[in-house]
């Protein structure tokens, strides 16, 4: 396997590297440094493992530039590979733009380029890596690829990409997607002709199905964010960042199975050294950071979110491999920011983006883990990866972005269940200018005086100033109130 074979040939790098040293008398040193791509960049850190686990870079003496390249060299995915990707897929992958974004750029103190990729046909940048994949299996294979065909499983993107291409490309693909995988998508992946088998309660369940076919019918299993041809296509689009925004200082790439940010990081590094490399992931599936803390992939606990193209619970062992040695740092996003980027982008950009696409942007937003000093100015790369969201979930995603914004308000309200006490509360809002979304009133749940009403009210306002206008007037009307926000509850 790939893998292995990578662990040897690093092995055996390293093995020569500490002969190489005893030979010319070289002694450990406490610091040592790498260098990446055409020039020289110090970054100390733990640039290698084996199938004996990590190997702590600082502990090698005598290591020299060309050392490193070899290192590099020995990974599961080099430039060169991305290179020839990009070469491969350029007719049939839409080259999207990196433009700069005023209205983000001003909210967020940078300025902000925004790679949109949600703008592939099928709607996302698995198209990349898709094409390049059934690109690669038909150079290897030939017309026999063609005549067993490429199987995946999916509920989403990767499985949208490689239906689209493998039509275009005469590859017949079958796609096993989980029960849970939204209709639509399952709709759009049969109108491009591949066969579809519902299988499985999640996506692994969907993955052992697929595997059992590839024994049995011969298929060959292209996994959407671990194969290296997956992983090279998805660097292509460094690539682009580059060439369009040569002044780039950092590059925040959203992190789910960590094909994207590896194919991209090592791409963007070999290009440009000096650009920082962020990753972000959701915090309800931080699994790219579990594997950094424990030197390896590991399993990740996962809670469903809004970031579902991102839920991956464990990252894949070669994209681990690539990016372990490029990305300077990951951060995690909540649940809040998400959604708050998700609207930011609709009201600003007047662009759709699904939440995992949206993830990178999540954190440069003020209060977010990357709202920080030193990225004040700076030219940041931030690709929009996906635009694939369900409808109901797009109102859903909305409807939490204007609370946490303080724009959508939820209270509960005491007054008189006499005639006039509702209308005398809904006169103070109408004053105070908010706007009634919903209202309902509880009898039955109210402990308190038999003549008293709990009425919960659902408002629109202008923002957390506003917000904060509302309640006070509430609470100088003497109404008991249950002021609710995206945080917290609190009683007045």
């Amino acid at each position: 396997m790939l893998t292995r074979h990578s662990s040897r040939a690093i092995r055996s790098t390293l093995g020569s590297l500490s002969k190489k040293s005893l030979h010319h008398g070289n002694t450990p040193t406490t610091s040592r440094t790498l260098f990446f791509g055409a020039t020289p960049r110090i970054r100390p850190f733990s640039a290698a493992s084996t199938e004996d686990g990590p190997v702590d870079m600082e502990m090698i003496p005598g290591m020299e530039k060309d050392d490193i390249c070899a290192i590099r060299n020995a990974l599961p995915v080099t430039f060169s590979d991305i290179s020839r990707a990009n070469v491969a897929i350029k007719s049939g992958i839409k080259r999207t733009t990196c433009e700069k974004s005023y209205f983000l750029s001003e909210l967020i103190g940078a300025n902000v380029f925004l790679k949109t990729e949600f703008r592939q046909f099928t709607g996302s940048f698995k198209e990349r890596g898709a094409r390049n994949a059934l690109l690669h299996h038909l150079r290897d294979k030939g017309e026999h690829f063609k005549s067993t065909g490429a199987i995946a499983a999916s509920a989403g993107n990767h499985a949208l990409a490689l239906a689209y291409h493998g039509q275009l490309l005469g590859v017949p693909v079958t796609v096993v997607m989980p029960t849970v995988a939204p209709l639509a998508k399952v709709d759009k992946c049969r109108k491009f002709g591949a066969r579809i088998i519902i299988e499985g309660a999640h996506i692994g369940e969907a993955k052992e199905f697929a595997e059992t076919l590839v024994e049995s019918e011969g298929l060959t299993y292209i996994n959407g964010y671990d194969d290296p041809p997956i992983v090279a296509g998805a660097g292509t689009m460094g690539i682009e960042m580059v060439d369009d925004v040569p002044c780039v200082d950092a590059v925040v790439v959203p992190v789910g199975g960590a094909g994207l940010i590896a194919g991209v990081a090592c791409a963007v590094k070999t290009l440009k050294p000096d650009v920082k490399v962020y990753g972000v992931e959701p915090k309800f599936c931080p699994s790219f950071t579990a594997a950094l803390q424990a030197g390896r992939p590991v399993p990740a606990a996962v809670t469903p979110t809004l970031a579902d193209g991102l839920a991956v619970p464990v990252v894949g062992p070669h994209a681990f491999e690539v990016a372990r040695h490029y990305v300077d740092e990951t951060v995690l996003c909540s649940e809040k920011e998400i959604s708050l980027a998700v609207l930011r982008l609709i009201e600003n950009e007047k662009m759709v983006v699904e939440g995992g696409g949206a993830s990178g942007l999540a954190a440069l937003l003020p209060g977010g883990a990357l709202d920080r000093p030193d990225l004040k100015g700076k030219n940041i790369v931030v690709p929009l990866c996906g635009g694939n969201i369900d409808t109901t979930v797009l109102g859903r995603v909305i409807d939490r972005g204007l609370a946490a914004d303080g724009r959508l308000c939820n209270f509960t309200a005491t007054v008189s269940d006499r005639p006039g006490g509702i209308a005398r509360l809904t006169e103070l809002l109408c004053r105070e200018n908010a706007s009634i979304k919903d209202i309902y009133h509880e009898r039955a749940w109210l402990h308190s005086n038999v003549d008293q009403v709990a009425v919960k009210c659902v408002v629109e306002l202008q923002g957390k100033e506003h917000a904060a206008r509302l309640r006070n007037a509430l609470k100088e009307a003497g109404y008991p109130l249950l002021w609710k926000t995206a945080d917290e509850e609190k009683a007045y």
